[in-house]
């Protein structure tokens, strides 16, 4: 089942590693698991994630999730992503930033959320980035993650939504998993909300620039 976390003011859809997650009436494959029928993302432009850790370049799938990509970009822009953290680290699944601050405080998303792209055939697997969002399938704002394991399950499937993917590590996935690796906690964010998988020592987003 799908777990949900209270992040600020807002709830936003956690999902858990598949064995603790299975949906009622769908199949999920083991982690790791590459699906035969994934489309390889297609290299357009470039950001560089500067982190605490090092740094992690993305390709943009311009062509695939151009909604996504096109948010994603105007946060970018405005430096919105400067001074966050990857505030949810889980090994062997993901981690998630760009959302909060070192004190756990929501900086808040400043645009409408955008349109869920997760049937442009871009599956969750590992080095790839995609949003974080509610229930609420076209609620995607400010936040994202990596994956750092295949995880399929969070793929969309039929006629059911999942996690759109708009692009994928070109080089840093080693800075990626050595993220995924920190000890974490659980914390209290700025509000008083309990919040789990909280990296023990921030690893803080210092900027995130287009390179071309």
């Amino acid at each position: 089942m799908i777990l949900a976390l209270l992040l600020a003011a807002k709830m936003v859809v956690v999902p858990q590693a598949p064995a603790a997650s299975v949906a009622p009436g769908r199949d999920v494959p083991a982690p790791g698991t590459r699906v035969a029928t994934a489309r390889r993302t297609q290299a357009g432009r470039v950001v560089k994630v500067s982190t605490s850790m090092g740094d992690i370049r993305i390709a943009l799938d311009e062509k695939s999730a151009p909604a996504t990509v096109a948010n994603f970009l105007q946060y970018v822009r405005e430096k919105h992503y400067d001074g966050t953290i990857f505030h949810r680290v889980i090994r062997k699944f993901m981690i998630q930033g760009g959302g909060m601050d070192a004190s756990l405080r929501a900086v808040g998303s400043k645009h409408p959320p955008v349109r869920n792209e997760s049937h442009n055939g871009l599956r969750n697997e590992t080095g790839t980035i995609a949003m974080a969002r509610t229930a609420d399938p076209d609620s995607a704002t400010d936040q994202f993650y990596i994956n750092v394991n295949g995880n399929a399950f969070l793929d969309a499937r039929g006629d059911a939504p999942g996690y759109t993917v708009f692009g994928k590590v070109i080089s840093g996935l080693v800075v990626a998993k050595k993220i995924e690796a920190v000890e974490t906690t659980s914390k209290p964010t700025d509000e008083g909300a309990a919040m789990s998988d909280v990296p023990v020592k921030p690893v803080t987003i210092n900027s995130i620039r287009l390179e071309k």
